[in-house]
């Protein structure tokens, strides 16, 4: 053994040091609490002690339009002056209507005040310059506070859109605006509030169930186990019974069809084609016709033959998948840690990914208020240029520039990080992407030692090595961690492109034409089979790794030939042990889905008064469905990885050796005997 792709490992190294620089950048100048506590527009939490906003809340935004919807809005990205207040309002008003009424209204002026900037109260203070500086919003309209912020109290009423029970409102500048013009800026919050409620009591069904979903996990996990050693002895008759029930079943469909078709006959219309009657919507009008019948017989008479004649030429190399099947489940009872491997690559890959959340928010959250000189530009030199609120009255700038404001302009940064957090974000999902790639990678470099060292094992268990599994983790980070990056690597990149193409395809959605959305298709297609053919290609390379210890690019390239010399072989092993699998998946996780169903219903009288009260009984029982699918997923993926290897491991015996003493022949006997070769060598006491 030797380092392979060390330039690789190099690098690989340097990124995942560069990507942990990057998320302490990120830690340093993000903020999370952005995400959970609303800031206003000068950078202060709502409700932060020891602030003037200590009992101020909630967020108010001046002007909701300019916001396109809650996701905008909760991420803090509203181009708006946004203030911190105690309550929302209450009641439609504008800023003309309150200037006008003052005198005699001064209520009405005191409850709007409390929406304006702190400190403000002028309200003679023209309406151009009050919208121009910021102080007041030109209107208020009925809202509710949902996450801390203040958002259109919409209602329907007879089907329409209202709030407050008006349609329409004035927008503070003159105009008369529908309801539905705040749609786009407040999209689906009732929906999200019935989820929370839904929520909370989905939360509330888990912290009561928590207890029998783990006990419906481990009897999963129990039957997982128990499939896979039956496997041994029930996995020809499982594939057997299986194709000649498709046999008795195609029989079926022929018998009935000729049935119809004889029935048919001397009725009148029946003689038909389907070309004298045409397109019907109806399709029950073909079934009156005996050549539909006919057609439907010929094809599954078809079927029929294709099948017969398949297991006819393929018997034998049938034979031979299954007797891997049944080897790989015996190489799995004497590796038994391997079925625990997945809890690992499990961790590594939760890891993974609570590294690049966390990141991603810091990131996100890694902006500042952003605060531009507001004035005429063709008469101020300093428009639209960054200003500081606290110093800008000291500055020349409103000599310069009569009525100019230092006015909150985005969330953000002009500094070289701020400029390039999207880039940055891009790097921080390509190397996510990559690291769990690697750790997928690991896994099965990992376990395809840890079976090849079964399969060369002359005499089965005697010259197994000693914790083979471990032996071979050690040999994969120690010598391998290039070759396994490597693969990772190029996986990830066309994994990246295809993240990209959803993007632009979701962005581009519904403004796009024709031709963009054929070519985005074709795109998103090309890269989705370039991604499968990838993961065939890693996968095969990684067992040849595990097995000879060369670089990536090499053990690639043989593991791809030496499929190509046993396609046919591939082919029926892949199909028979796809089908055996999802089978074993499907009665795990149907078993026990149907147990907890009973269970969670009361239907078991025993255990009819230990059944927890639930709001919802379906939320425990998907999950112990779907849990049950993964935990079977989990193990049934070691036993996949066990056949590929052991498959490999078979096709280069078969072409290294030729079963004489000198070239003995490492197969085991019931292997052996599907070929039909010499008789093994006697192996060595």
């Amino acid at each position: 053994r030797h380092c392979t792709d060390i330039i690789c490992c190099v690098i690989f190294i340097v990124v995942i040091l560069g990507y942990i620089a990057l998320g302490i950048v990120a830690w340093v100048h993000g903020d999370p609490r952005k995400v959970v506590y609303p800031t206003d527009s000068y950078g202060q939490f709502c409700g932060q002690r020891d602030t003037l906003n200590e009992n101020k809340t909630i967020l108010f935004y001046f002007n909701i339009l300019k916001c396109a919807s809650p996701v905008v809005l909760i991420n803090l990205q509203c181009p708006t002056t946004q203030l911190c207040v105690s309550k929302c309002p209450d009641r439609f008003a504008t800023y003309i209507d309150v200037q006008a009424s003052y005198r005699y209204r001064p209520d009405q002026w005191n409850y709007f005040r409390q929406f304006c900037k702190p400190g403000f109260n002028n309200p003679r203070k023209s309406v151009a310059q009050v919208l121009r500086d910021e102080d007041c919003p030109s209107m208020i309209i009925p809202s509710r506070p949902f996450l801390k912020r203040c958002f259109p109290d919409f209602s329907t009423k007879n089907g329409v859109l209202t709030v407050a029970n008006q349609t329409t409102f004035k927008d503070g500048r003159g105009k008369t605006r529908n309801v539905t013009d705040l749609r786009e800026a407040a999209n689906g919050i009732n929906n999200v509030l019935d989820a929370r409620s839904v929520g909370m009591k989905i939360f509330e069904d888990y912290a009561i169930s928590w207890y029998w979903i783990l006990i419906g996990l481990f009897i999963a996990m129990m039957l997982s186990l128990l499939f896979l050693v039956l496997l041994r002895f029930t996995a020809g008759v499982l594939f057997w019974i299986f194709i000649f029930g498709v046999i008795g079943i195609i029989g079926y469909g022929i018998w009935h069809c000729y049935w119809e078709y004889d029935h048919l006959k001397g009725i009148p219309g029946s003689d038909l084609t389907v070309y004298d009657i045409g397109f019907q919507t109806d399709f029950k009008v073909y079934l009156q016709l005996r050549q539909t019948w006919l057609a439907f017989m010929i094809i599954l008479c078809g079927v029929e033959v294709i099948i017969i004649l398949m297991l006819i030429f393929l018997r034998n190399r049938i034979r031979i998948a299954i007797a891997l099947l049944k080897e790989g489940s015996r190489a799995i009872g004497y590796i038994m840690s391997t079925l625990f491997y997945p809890i690992f690559t499990f961790l590594l890959i939760a890891v993974c990914i609570s590294y690049w959340a966390v990141t991603a928010v810091f990131l996100a959250t890694s902006g500042e208020p952003v605060y531009k000189v507001m004035a005429n530009q063709t008469l101020c030199k300093y428009a639209n240029l960054t200003c500081d609120p606290e110093t800008f009255n000291t500055t020349n700038v409103t000599k310069l520039c009569p009525g100019a404001q230092c006015t909150f302009a985005f969330y953000g940064g002009e500094s070289l990080y701020h400029k390039y957090i999207f880039i940055f974000q891009l790097v921080n999902a390509f190397v996510f992407l990559w690291l769990v790639n690697f750790a997928i990678a690991l896994g099965q470099c990992t376990l395809a030692g840890a079976f090849a060292s079964y399969y060369w094992a002359y005499r089965k268990p005697a010259d197994i090595p000693l914790w083979p599994l471990f032996s071979s983790f050690g040999r994969a980070i120690r010598y391998h961690t290039g070759s396994l990056a490597f693969g990772a690597l190029i996986l990830a990149i066309v994994q990246l492109f295809r993240v990209i193409l959803e993007y632009l395809d979701h962005k581009l959605k519904g403004t796009q034409n024709s031709f963009t959305r054929f070519l985005l298709c074709c795109l998103k297609c090309c890269f989705w089979c370039l991604e499968k053919f990838l993961k065939f290609i890693n996968r095969n390379a990684y067992i040849m790794i595990a097995i000879y210890g060369k670089n990536f690019c090499t053990s690639a390239k043989e593991a791809f030939f030496l499929l190509m010399r046993n396609v046919v072989r591939v082919a029926v092993l892949d199909k028979v042990t796809d089908f055996l699998l999802f089978l074993g998946k499907i009665l795990v996780a149907g078993g026990v889905g149907v147990l907890a169903f009973f269970f969670f219903t009361q239907r078991i009288p025993v255990f009819a008064k230990e059944v927890p009260m639930l709001n919802y009984y379906w939320v425990p029982l998907l999950t112990i469905i779907i849990g049950s699918y993964l935990v079977a997923h989990g193990f049934f993926s070691v036993y996949a990885m066990c056949v590929d290897t052991l498959f490999l491991c078979f096709c280069e015996d078969l072409e290294r050796n030729d079963g004489s003493t000198a070239k003995p022949y490492f197969m085991s006997a019931s292997l052996h005997r599907i070929l039909g070769k010499k008789k093994l060598s006697p192996k060595k006491a």
